[in-house]
């Protein structure tokens, strides 16, 4: 008799680990789901961030070249750089292939 209750709650036991198991596979498939939309998400508004710190940059770069700005210093700079950049690739462009 004794057997009998102890195969009976190692049953229920094995019955109640099935069924948490499949609570717990339901729920890792459901938080994959949620963490693969965050992912898409955060790269769409990283990529905004960039797009709008450009847009920032280049509106600063525009007032300041206007000279009405704060920002003329910022946009000398700017262009100096961006013609040492020209510059550089125009020196690459010279160079005899190898």
């Amino acid at each position: 008799m004794a057997d009998k209750s102890v195969i009976g709650n190692i049953e229920a036991r094995v019955r109640q680990l099935i069924g948490e198991h499949r609570q717990l596979k339901e729920l890792c498939a459901e938080l994959t789901l949620q963490r693969d939309a965050l992912r898409s998400e955060n790269r769409a508004l990283e990529t905004r961030v960039r797009e709008l710190d450009a847009e920032v940059a280049r509106m600063q770069l525009a007032e300041g070249l206007a000279g009405e700005s704060r920002n003329r210093d910022k946009a000398r700079a700017r262009v100096n750089r961006l013609m040492r950049e020209v510059d550089k690739c125009i020196k690459l462009l010279e160079r005899p292939e190898e």
